[in-house]
């Protein structure tokens, strides 16, 4: 017997064994083995392995458990096609060309990322067999399969014969950078020091960290109890810079102690302004785009604002505020709370911007009542708390996303009845935006449509439900699912037709627990409605893989692990084992290469 156990003489040469003999396939249902069924989570298509990945271990271990005991076990794998996260990743390798998004139309944009995605996926399942997950790779599904897109087209049409899809101008929270509005848990809350401008609106004084919005501002509001002002109420003030004048109204929103007790309603770019705006009729005027400019309306005195983006025009606007003397003063160092996109950190601009909408209370109460039945089991158990008081406070789901590589929603507006706007690209690749009736008296519809970009309809817009042009002269939305919606399928679209009776709800959901609320609540959403049952039995949330010091792993930190080099360097039965010794249910699993090296010394003595 050797010395010492050689892991990379003999590993690959067992795993392609394994393979041959077929030992990944489920054993055949009819001859008496009890199914046992587990999605894999479908990592990003153009991904590369990463120390988090090392936890399918756990899967693994299960399925490997339960064929031993006799099970037909199906561990069946595949790979999202990540909409925005994917083209974030390559609008940044296009930024190395000198290029962007916008030099391009929609479909030569979707088709440039495809091509991408493909150069670049693949790797990741290879990575996996190095690691000696025992999934059925055949059964692989991308979440752009052609039988994914017609499944996500027909629940999408079956919500809209539902009455659960609906299109709203609802203030979001939207990345001028990534030219998309992301949903509340897809943007990040962050401390800073900034200036706090004191601005004179005639005899009021009002506090803000963005002068730059003040044209939009539809109000002054000051709290109803608040006796410095109660004579103000009713009245109107001239707006800085504008020759606008704007109503002094009482709401209990306002913070009596927060600067001088006077704030500015802005509806259009601010979430509690957009509510007052609301309960006091008052009008939302956008006044930044979605490039991240100024679009000032009419009555502005300081037209050479217009089009600045917004820092620069917060520098313009308190020029020319001081100039008037309309500057009371500044507070150099005030800090404030901010929201930042999760994957470029620029700010978020709140913003009206045209979505298509999921409402969730008819479709939560069921996830609600299945989890208190015991239907669905969460380990550990204090998730199901976590869950449960997720699903009670879950807002209406923004199902779209600005973005070009994903399912693109398959809606239609006739551009014969409806006042849509465009931007597209002419034939010298020059963008043009304008409404399509006005366009059409200079340029062919196959122009608009071939060099189309974006597409902007009235909330109002009547529109068709259709996998193909419904007609000529018709647009489609050029907006995309939300990936969540799609992969929030993921059951759905996983298991063929005859599986469902044996293997639906499947046996076990393991995945990370900061995707709980994002994607665990949408299968059971989606399965619930499709198939009146829910998606699986059991959800196990894995533990975070830190560094050695409990830190999250980031490129920026220095500290990222990767976990092919330990697998070359030690084998992959000492990674897993470094992964699962000593791990405590939901808490950080902290990874070292002392521990890796530990384990493959632990290894050789047995």
């Amino acid at each position: 017997m050797e010395s010492k156990f050689e892991h990379n003489k003999v590993e690959g040469e067992i795993y392609k064994r394994w393979e041959r003999s077929g030992a990944f396939k489920p054993f055949d249902c009819a001859q008496g083995h009890r199914p046992f069924t587990i999605l894999m989570p479908p990592p990003n298509a153009n991904a590369s392995l990463h120390a988090g990945h090392g936890m399918y271990t756990i899967d693994d271990i299960l399925i490997r458990w339960k064929r031993m005991q006799g099970y037909s076990c199906e561990w069946i794998p595949g790979r999202d096609h990540a909409g925005f996260e994917t083209q974030f990743v390559y609008e940044k390798h296009l930024a190395k060309e000198g290029k962007s998004r916008l030099d391009f139309d929609r479909q030569t944009l979707y088709v440039n990322i495809a091509k991408f995605v493909e150069d670049n996926s693949g790797l990741i399942f290879e990575q996996f067999k190095r690691l000696g997950f025992s999934a059925d790779w055949d059964r692989s599904v991308f979440t752009l399969d052609s039988h994914v897109i017609e499944a996500v087209f027909g629940t999408f049409e079956k919500m809209v014969k539902d009455d659960l899809v609906y299109r709203s101008d609802y203030l979001v929270n939207y990345c001028p950078h990534c030219g998309t509005s992301l949903a509340e848990l897809e943007i990040n809350h962050s401390e800073r020091e900034d200036k706090l401008y004191y601005i004179k609106y005639g005899e009021l004084v009002v506090a803000t960290v963005r002068p730059e919005t003040m044209f939009g501002d539809s109000a002054l509001a000051v709290h109803p109890k608040d006796k410095r002002y109660t004579k103000y109420v009713g009245t109107e003030v001239e707006l800085p810079l504008t020759t606008r004048r704007i109503p002094v109204v009482a709401d209990e929103m306002v913070d009596i102690e927060f600067g001088t007790g006077v704030v500015k309603i802005t509806p259009a770019h601010d979430t509690n302004d957009f509510e007052a705006g609301k309960r006091h009729d008052l009008p939302i005027i956008r006044v930044i785009d979605q490039l991240g400019r100024m679009t000032l309306p009419q009555d502005t005195t300081v037209p050479e604002i217009n089009g600045l983006k917004v820092k620069v025009a917060r520098e313009k606007t308190i020029e020319e505020l001081q100039k008037i003397g309309a500057i009371e003063k500044i507070d150099e160092h005030y800090l404030h709370a901010v929201t930042v996109c999760y994957k470029c950190g620029r700010d978020m601009e709140p913003m009206t911007v045209p979505n298509w909408y999921i409402k969730v209370e008819p479709l939560k109460g069921a996830v609600i009542e299945a989890v208190k039945a015991k239907k669905t089991q969460f380990y550990p158990k204090k998730f199901e708390k976590h869950f449960l008081d997720w699903m009670e406070i879950m807002h209406d789901w923004p199902i779209s996303r600005q973005v070009a590589w994903g399912i693109r929603i398959p809606s239609w507006y006739d551009t014969k009845k409806e006042d849509l706007y465009v931007t597209f690209l002419d034939q010298e690749k020059k963008p043009l935006r304008g409404q399509v009736g006005e366009l059409l008296k200079k340029y062919s519809f196959r122009e608009i449509e071939s060099g189309l970009q974006t597409l902007s309809a009235p909330i109002d817009a009547k529109y068709i439900v259709s996998e193909v042009k419904p007609g000529e002269g018709y647009l489609q939305e050029t907006d995309t699912f939300d990936t969540w919606f799609s992969s929030g399928q993921w059951p759905l679209v996983t298991l063929k037709e005859d599986e469902y009776s044996s293997r639906y709800p499947t046996d076990v959901m393991a995945t990370m627990s900061d995707i709980l609320k994002i994607w665990v609540s949408r299968m059971m959403m989606f399965g619930l409605y499709a198939k009146g049952e829910v998606p699986f039995k059991n959800v196990y949330l894995w533990s975070t893989v830190t560094d050695a010091k409990g830190q999250k792993m980031s490129k920026s930190k220095g500290n990222v692990i990767n976990p092919i080099e330990l697998v070359d360097k030690y084998g992959a039965d000492a990674l897993r084992m470094a992964l699962l010794f000593g791990n405590g249910e939901g808490g950080r699993i902290p990874l070292a290469e002392d521990k890796v090296r530990a384990m493959r010394n632990f290894g050789n003595k047995l």
